[in-house]
């Protein structure tokens, strides 16, 4: 039996700066990661009308996802994991970059089983359909969530948008070293 991942992709996979230079370009501001604290950009540029930033997010949304870079050390140990362990994508972005999701995939040569794009936040349907038995997040809500509904570890990867109190299920990773790391401690005793 292989161990099955669950894993989103955006801030975990993609590096969490990846929107920053297209929200700098659209608004001309000069956020930096730090400056975003909460989940929802908005909060970082309070002089937006209501649904502009959406309204701008939809309209740009394959070009940024087809520049988003890969996260530092992802890539090697994601193709590292492909043998001994099933990798289950389960993304918020909606079905509409579906080309664009899995041709990034192809051009960076990352391993993968299952892509979903499940088109909303609310991760804990597809994560139980599919019987993850770890689940990789940068969203706080989405690890508890997904932690507490489905009875296994959530590895949280650090950013400011997500330091707020996590339970014990849920691990804080500051790269995917650490959450290699994690995965030789808990979950090496599989066979193949």
């Amino acid at each position: 039996m292989k161990y099955r991942f669950g894993i989103d992709i955006d801030g975990t996979v993609t590096c969490p700066t990846s929107l920053i230079p297209h929200i700098n370009e659209a608004f001309n501001s000069q956020l930096t990661l730090d400056d975003i604290k909460e989940y929802d950009l908005t909060a970082a540029l309070p002089h937006l009308e209501p649904g502009e930033f959406y309204t701008w997010f939809r309209g740009a949304e394959s070009k940024i996802y087809a520049a988003s870079p890969v996260s530092e050390n992802a890539k090697n140990i994601l193709n590292d994991w492909k043998n001994r362990y099933e990798l289950y994508y389960i993304s918020a972005r909606g079905p509409e970059v579906r080309d664009i999701t899995f041709d990034w995939f192809a051009e960076h040569a990352i391993a993968y089983d299952h892509i979903e794009l499940i088109g909303t936040h609310k991760k804990i349907q597809a994560a139980k359909n599919h019987k993850v038995d770890l689940f990789f997040e940068d969203k706080h809500d989405n690890a508890v969530e997904i932690s507490e509904e489905l009875d296994i570890p959530v590895l949280l990867f650090d950013t400011p948008y997500n330091r707020q109190p996590i339970p014990k299920n849920v691990i804080r990773v500051y790269n995917w070293l650490e959450a290699d790391e994690f995965v030789k401690k808990e979950f090496s005793h599989v066979s193949v």
